[in-house]
C-alpha cells in the first residue's frame, strides 16, 4: 500500500530523479522504521539491488529483519575475525554467512544486503575466483569421485564421517553428502558408478533425506582458498624471496610453522593472513553487485565506527606482530582509509540521517526532506491501537497494522471491522484514504509519515518465527548420554560393571558377528552380541571412576549387589507411591476449559509458538482440568520459550478466579517476571504486582493487603512470598522458576504446597533429584526441545586465561554494537578483574554488580547494562538467573573450573538469546591443575554445545556432582553399586509393580534364535565406530517393529542399502519382536530344517504351510519344521520346502515364515 502511495509523491519524483545517475543525494528527516519502507519501494520501483552500509551489525540485522518483511529478499553480510593465530577449533560461522550471501548474489537470490561498515570494508575472494570454485551438479551429471574429492577439497570443504554443518562433505560409498554455505539444507546425491543419479535435500537431525533437487550449486566454504598445501607453500616462499632485511626476517619468523605443516601436506587453520598473497586484487562485498543504489546509513555514525574500528584493528595488528603471528606486507586486509567515500561518488548514492547533518566528505547533488515520526510499538489492546487509528483515518490517512502471526492478524481484523472501520487484508490494496490494511509480520517499530498521506504500526515482540516443522523425538530422550565410548565403565544385568573395550568381529561356528568387549576383574572377558545391548548400560555413578571396583565374572558378588539394590528400590517405590497417592487423593481444584478469554490472550503471543510449547501448555492445562493438585515439572534450554507456557497457565488459573505465585531465585529475575506479566496481563485488565527489595516497606504493605483481599491477581517475588505475612485469599497455582536455585529449607514449604495447589516448576537444568522423580515416572514433566526459529548454537572456547584472547572478543562484541558479561566470583578480587579488562579493552566502558554491594545499587548497573550505557558489565555470578538481554553475546568466564555445570550452563544462557551469533569463552588459571571433576565438567560444555542441550547437561552433571541428593543418603550407596541407569530401570520397575501396572516385572522371555547367518555393519558401510554402536543400541533396544524399521530407513538415508551381514541384523530385531509376541521360544537351522518351538500354528495356516513347503506341525508339542535345503521349492513333491539357493539367508527365510503364523500387533 505505501509503495503506490509513496511513487506519486514529489519526495519519490526527486530521488529518483537523483538516483538515475552516480553521485550522492541525501534523505533527512525518516526515522529508520520508516526509512526501511523507503528503502523497500525504491528496490521495487527502480528495479535495482540495495547495498545498505550501516554503523554496526545490530542495525543491519534490523534493517535485513523490516526488509523482509516488507517482501524484498534480504539477508546480512557481518564482519567477521580474520582466523590470524594457529587456533584450533575457530568457529567459522560468520564467513559461512558471508559465503552464502555471495552465493546468493552471484545467483541473484537477494534484492538487498545490509552491511556493517567493517563488513565493507574487509577483502574477500574476488567474484571471479568465486565463481571459477563454484560448481552446478544435476541428476544425471558424470563426476568420478576422485575428481569430486578434489573439488571439494580444492573449494575448502573439510571431509567428516557424517555431515553436521556447512563446509563439509562425507563420502559413504555411493553416497555423498554436501553442505555448502548457501545451502538452506544439506544435499545428498547418490551415485551410480561415476553418474549422480538422485539429488535430495536431507535433515541434519534424523539424518533422512527430504525433497528430490534439481541442482545444488557447491560453493567455496573459505574466503580464502588454496587447492593443495604445495601451492601454498610455494606462493609463501616467493613472497619471502622477494623481501629484504627486516622485513624477510618477520616474515620467515611468521610463516615457519605454517610452512612446516604446508610441507607435510596439512592446511593450517591460519590461513586468512595470505589472503594478499593469493589474492593480489582483492574484493569488497560491492563487487558482486551489478549497478547499485549504495545507501550509506547515517554517514556521521558511520564516520565514528570507522575510526573506532580502525583504532581497534591498528591495536590488535600491533599485538600480532609482536607475537610474529603477523608480519609486515601481511596485513592489508582492508580497504585504506577514505575508500567507503569515494565509492558513494562512483554509485548511484542515497545518504539517510535523521535529521539533516553537513556531510564534509560528500558532496551532494540533491538533498530531500521528508519529516515523519516513530510510532509506539502496539501492544495488543485493541482499545488503545482504536486511539491511535481513528484520528489518522479521519484525517485521509491510510494505515497498515502488521499484527505478527497470521492468527492475530485475522482476529484483529475481525476485530476493527466490528469497531466500524473499513479494513482489507490483502496484501496487494491500494491505498486509499481512511483504509486500513492488516497484515501478519512486524517491523522494528512504526512510523508515521504525513507526506505519503500514511502510516504503519507493528506488534511489539520483533523477529517472527515461521512455523517450524516437528521433528520426530525419539521415545527415550532422557537416555540420549548412554552412548558408550571405548575405556567407559558400563554395567551388564546378569555380569556386573565391567571396562568396554571396543567392538570385535569374531567368528563362531562359521558365522560372523560384531562383539563388544567387556574387560572385568582378574583380567576376566565377557563378549556381549551386538544384538544383546540392551543388557548393557553406562556406568554413571558418583566418585572417581578409576577406582570402582570391577566384578568378578562367575562370582555370586554381583547378584547379591542386585538384590539387596532390588529390596531398597522396592521400598523406595513404596514410599513414592504413597506419596503420588496422597497428591492424587488430595482434594485440589479442577479448573474449568478454555474459554474464549484464554483463546483471546494466547492469540496475542507475537510470535508463532514452537510445536514442544504447543505440546505442554495442553499437557499442562490438562492437568489443571483435574481435581488433584498439578505437580509438573517444565523442562526447557534457557530461551525456549517456558516463559510465554507458564504465562498461559497463569493466566488460566486467574481467569476463573484464583490467585497465583510467581518463585524466583533473584530480585532481578522477578522484577523481570513482573514486567513480563504485567504486558501480557494488563489488556485483560488483571493486577499484576512485585514484592521485592526493590519496593518500599510501605509499598510492600500495600500489595501483601491487596493479595490477602484478593485484588492482585498475580503476586511475583523472591524466597519472600514464603513468609507467613504472605496470605492469599484464594490461591490456584504456584509457579517456580530455576528451582534448582533454592535452598533445602524452601523445598520443603514447597513440598507442603505441592499437596494442596497446583506447582509449575521452571528449569532449563533441572537438578538431578528433580529429574530422577521425572524419570522414574512419579512425577510429570513435560520437555521444550525445539529452539526458536534463528536461534544459533553459542560457540564455545574452552582453554586457559590469554588476555589476547579477552581482549579480541571484548572488542569483537564491542565493535558490533554488542554487549559483554564478565564473570570474575570473587568480590575480593572482582577489582583486579577490572584492571584486566581495562587494560584489554580501554575503550570499553565498564560496570561492576556483585552481592555485597546494596539492592539499589546493584539495580543502578542493571539498569545501565540494559540500557546499554555500560558495555562490559564485571560481575559474579549474581547474573545467572535470568537476565534477558537480546544486545549481551560474549561471555567471559574466569577460573571457570570453579563453577557447577549447571551453573556454567545457566551462565551461558545469558547470551545467544537472538539471532546474532554468540560466544562463551570458559577460561582457566594456566598455572593450576585441573580437577577431575573440573575437566569433566568443562569438557561437558564443550561437548553439548548444540541447542537444546538443558537434560543432557543435567545427567552428566548427575554423574559428576554424584547423587547424595538423589533420594537421601541412604541411596547413595546403592546407587554407587549399579550406575544411575540400571539403578534407573530397577526403580522404574519397582514402581510399576508397587502401581500394579499389567505386565510388571515380568521380564519378557527372550527369544533363542540359532540362525547360522553373519550379523555385522561393515567398516565399509559404516566407517564410525559410535555411530555402530548406535545403531545396535537402538535394534537392541527396540519394542516394535516400526522402531526397527525407523532404524532401518535412517540408517539406509546415510549410508545406502544395508548389505546382507547388515539386513540380517535388522531381521533379527524383527524375528525377536515378533516372537515375543507369538509366545514363540527359539527358531533354529539344524538338519536342513527350520524349527520353530513353542508357537500355536492354526489350522488352516498350518495346511497352507504343508501344501505349499512339507511343513510339518505338531501341536501338542508346539512345534513347526520346514524344509530349508538347496534347489527345493514350492509346491508338490519331494522337492517342497524354502531354497537355501535363493541368496537372502535363513533369516529372511525365518522372517517370511514368521509373518505368516500371525500378524504382531503394529503390522
Amino acid at each position: 500500500m505505501f509503495n503506490a502511495l509513496f511513487t506519486k509523491t514529489e519526495e519519490y519524483n526527486k530521488l529518483a530523479q537523483a538516483l538515475g545517475s552516480p553521485g550522492a543525494c541525501a534523505l533527512f528527516g525518516v526515522p529508520a522504521a520508516g526509512r526501511a519502507l523507503i528503502y523497500a519501494a525504491l528496490a521495487q520501483a527502480l528495479g535495482r539491488p540495495l547495498c545498505i552500509v550501516t554503523p554496526g551489525e545490530a542495525e543491519a540485522t534490523r534493517f535485513a529483519g523490516d526488509l523482509n518483511a516488507l517482501g524484498i529478499a534480504a539477508a546480512v553480510f557481518p564482519a567477521r575475525d580474520y582466523v590470524l593465530r594457529p587456533i584450533e577449533g575457530t568457529g567459522r560461522e560468520y564467513e559461512y554467512r558471508r559465503l552464502a550471501v555471495l552465493g546468493d548474489l552471484v545467483g541473484g537470490r537477494l534484492q538487498a544486503v545490509c552491511v556493517p561498515d567493517e563488513g565493507l570494508t574487509q577483502y574477500t575472494t574476488p567474484r571471479a575466483e568465486f565463481c571459477a570454485n563454484t560448481r552446478t551438479l544435476h541428476p544425471g551429471d558424470t563426476l568420478p569421485r576422485a575428481e569430486l574429492t578434489a573439488l571439494l577439497y580444492g573449494a575448502g570443504y573439510a571431509r567428516r564421517d557424517q555431515v553436521d554443518g556447512p563446509g563439509q562433505f562425507s563420502i559413504r560409498g555411493d553416497i555423498v553428502d554436501i553442505y555448502a554455505p548457501d545451502m538452506k539444507q544439506p544435499a545428498r546425491l547418490e551415485f551410480w558408478g561415476d553418474e549422480i543419479d538422485t539429488m535430495h535435500s536431507f535433515d541434519l537431525a534424523t539424518q533422512r533425506r527430504d525433497e528430490p533437487i534439481e541442482k545444488i550449486y557447491v560453493s567455496p566454504a573459505r574466503e580464502v582458498l588454496f587447492a593443495q598445501p604445495a601451492e601454498a607453500a610455494a606462493l609463501i616462499r616467493s613472497c619471502i624471496k622477494k623481501a629484504r632485511g627486516k622485513r624477510r626476517t618477520a616474515l620467515e619468523a611468521c610463516t615457519a610453522a605454517d610452512l612446516a605443516q604446508l610441507d607435510g601436506g596439512a592446511m593450517p587453520v591460519d590461513m586468512d593472513k595470505y589472503l594478499t598473497l593469493r589474492y593480489p586484487e582483492p574484493a569488497t562485498l560491492l563487487d558482486y553487485f551489478d549497478d547499485p543504489l549504495l545507501i550509506l546509513e547515517e554517514p556521521a555514525s558511520l564516520r565514528e565506527a570507522a575510526r573506532a574500528t580502525a583504532y581497534r584493528r591498528g591495536e590488535e595488528f600491533s599485538a600480532l606482530m609482536e607475537d610474529g603471528a603477523l608480519a609486515p606486507g601481511l596485513d592489508k586486509l582492508y580497504t585504506e582509509a577514505g575508500w567507503l567515500w569515494a565509492q558513494a561518488a562512483a554509485h548511484c548514492t542515497l545518504c539517510a540521517e535523521n535529521f539533516a547533518r553537513s556531510m564534509p566528505d560528500i558532496s551532494l547533488k540533491a538533498i530531500v526532506n521528508a519529516p515523519a515520526h516513530t510510532l509506539p510499538a502496539w501492544g495488543g489492546e485493541v482499545a488503545a491501537l482504536l486511539e491511535d487509528i481513528q484520528p489518522l483515518c479521519s484525517g485521509g490517512a491510510a494505515v497498515t497494522v502488521m499484527a505478527g502471526t497470521p492468527r492475530a492478524a485475522a482476529g484483529l481484523a475481525a476485530d476493527l471491522r466490528t469497531k466500524g472501520l473499513q479494513v482489507t487484508t490483502d496484501a496487494a490494496a491500494a491505498g486509499t484514504a481512511g483504509l486500513v490494511q492488516v497484515l501478519p509480520g512486524q517491523l522494528s517499530a512504526g512510523c508515521s509519515l504525513p507526506f505519503a498521506r500514511y502510516a504503519v504500526f507493528t506488534a511489539r515482540a520483533f523477529g517472527v518465527s515461521s512455523a517450524q516443522k516437528k521433528k520426530k523425538r525419539s521415545k527415550d530422550a532422557l537416555n540420549s548420554l548412554s552412548e558408550i565410548t571405548v575405556g567407559d565403565l558400563v554395567v551388564h544385568q546378569s555380569h556386573g560393571i565391567g571396562r568396554y573395550a571396543g567392538i570385535q568381529r569374531m567368528t563362531v561356528q562359521g558365522v560372523q558377528k560384531d562383539y563388544l568387549r567387556i574387560e572385568y576383574d582378574k583380567k576376566d572377558v565377557l563378549y556381549v552380541p551386538v544384538t544383546q545391548l540392551d543388557l548393557l548400560s553406562r556406568y554413571t555413578a558418583p566418585g572417581d571412576s578409576d577406582n570402582v571396583r570391577l566384578s568378578h565374572l562367575g562370582g555370586t558378588d554381583w547378584a547379591k549387589t542386585r538384590k539387596k539394590v532390588k529390596a531398597a528400590t522396592e521400598q523406595m517405590a513404596k514410599e513414592l507411591i504413597e506419596l503420588y497417592a496422597r497428591r492424587k487423593q488430595a482434594k485440589g481444584h479442577a479448573f474449568p476449559p478454555d474459554d474464549t478469554w484464554q483463546g483471546d490472550f494466547e492469540q496475542r503471543f507475537a510470535y508463532d509458538e514452537t510445536p514442544d510449547q504447543l505440546t505442554c501448555a495442553a499437557d499442562i492445562k490438562h492437568d489443571m482440568e483435574e481435581p488433584w493438585p498439578m505437580d509438573r515439572l517444565l523442562c526447557g534450554d534457557v530461551g525456549f520459550g517456558k516463559t510465554e507456557v507458564a504465562l498461559r497457565a497463569a493466566f488460566k488459573c486467574v481467569d476463573s478466579g484464583r490467585q497465583v505465585m510467581v518463585l524466583c531465585p533473584t530480585t532481578i529475575l522477578a522484577q523481570q517476571h513482573y514486567e513480563t506479566f504485567f504486558e501480557r496481563f494488563a489488556p485483560f485488565g488483571l493486577e499484576v504486582e512485585v514484592l521485592s527489595r526493590f519496593r518500599t516497606p510501605a509499598q510492600q504493605k500495600r500489595a501483601l493487603k491487596a493479595f490477602a483481599e484478593g485484588t492482585i491477581d498475580v503476586l511475583i517475588g523472591t524466597h519472600r512470598l514464603l513468609s507467613a505475612d504472605v496470605n492469599p485469599k484464594n490461591l490456584g497455582m504456584v509457579i517456580i522458576d530455576e528451582e534448582q536455585r533454592f535452598g533445602v529449607q524452601h523445598k520443603e514449604q514447597l513440598k507442603n504446597l505441592r499437596e494442596q495447589i497446583d506447582v509449575l516448576t521452571l528449569s532449563a537444568t533441572p537438578i538431578p533429584r528433580t529429574m530422577q522423580m521425572a524419570t522414574s515416572g512419579v512425577r510429570d514433566m513435560s520437555l521444550i526441545t525445539t529452539p526458536p526459529t534463528g536461534r544459533r548454537p553459542v560457540i564455545v572456547h574452552v582453554g586457559e586465561y590469554d588476555p589476547d584472547v579477552v581482549s579480541a572478543a571484548i572488542r569483537l562484541e564491542v565493535g558490533r554494537g554488542g554487549q559483554v558479561y564478565y564473570v570474575s566470583n570473587r568480590v575480593k578480587t572482582i577489582d583486579d578483574a577490572v584492571a584486566r579488562v581495562h587494560e584489554a579493552a580501554p575503550e570499553a566502558r565498564v560496570g561492576v554488580a556483585h552481592g555485597k554491594m546494596s539492592p539499589r545499587e546493584v539495580e543502578d548497573v542493571m539498569i545501565e547494562f540494559a540500557t546499554k550505557k555500560i558495555d562490559v558489565l564485571i560481575a559474579t555470578t549474581i547474573v545467572e538467573s535470568g537476565i534477558d538481554n537480546a544486545t549481551a553475546n560474549t561471555l567471559i568466564i574466569e577460573d571457570s573450573q570453579r563453577l557447577g555445570l549447571a551453573q556454567l550452563y545457566q551462565l551461558k544462557g545469558r547470551v545467544g538469546r537472538s539471532a546474532t551469533q554468540a560466544y562463551a569463552y570458559f577460561m582457566f588459571p594456566g598455572e593450576l591443575p585441573l580437577t577431575e571433576e573440573a575437566t569433566a565438567r568443562l569438557t561437558a560444555l564443550s561437548e553439548f554445545q548444540d541447542l537444546g542441550s538443558g537434560m543432557r547437561i543435567a545427567m552428566r552433571d548427575l554423574e559428576i556432582r554424584g547423587a547424595g541428593s538423589l533420594m537421601g543418603a541412604e541411596q547413595h550407596g546403592n546407587l554407587s553399586s549399579v550406575g544411575f541407569d540400571l539403578f534407573t530401570q530397577m526403580l522404574g520397575q519397582a514402581v510399576a509393580e508397587a502401581r500394579g501396572d499389567d505386565d510388571a516385572g515380568v521380564e519378557a522371555a527372550s527369544v533363542g534364535i540359532n540362525l547360522p547367518a553373519d550379523y555385522f555393519l561393515s567398516e565399509e558401510y559404516m566407517p564410525a565406530v559410535d555411530q555402530r554402536v548406535l545403531v545396535y543400541r537402538k535394534l537392541a533396544a527396540a519394542e516394535d517393529l516400526e522402531s526397527v524399521d525407523e532404524v532401518q530407513e535412517e540408517t539406509e538415508a546415510a549410508h545406502g542399502e544395508l548389505p546382507l551381514a547388515g539386513l540380517n541384523l535388522f531381521n533379527r530385531a524383527r524375528i525377536r519382536i515378533r516372537g515375543e509376541r507369538l509366545g514363540l521360544e527359539s527358531v533354529t537351522l539344524s538338519g536342513g530344517r527350520i524349527t520353530f518351538l513353542g508357537v500355536d500354528v492354526p489350522k488352516k495356516v498350518a495346511f497352507e504351510l504343508k501344501t505349499r513347503y512339507g511343513a510339518v506341525n505338531f501341536p501338542k508339542s508346539r512345534k513347526l519344521s520346514v524344509p530349508y535345503k538347496a534347489g527345493a521349492g514350492a509346491g508338490s513333491g519331494l522337492g517342497r520346502g524354502l531354497d537355501a539357493n535363493d541368496g537372502t539367508g535363513p533369516v529372511a527365510a525365518a522372517l517370511m515364515l514368521l509373518q505368516q503364523l500371525g500378524a504382531s500387533d503394529d503390522d
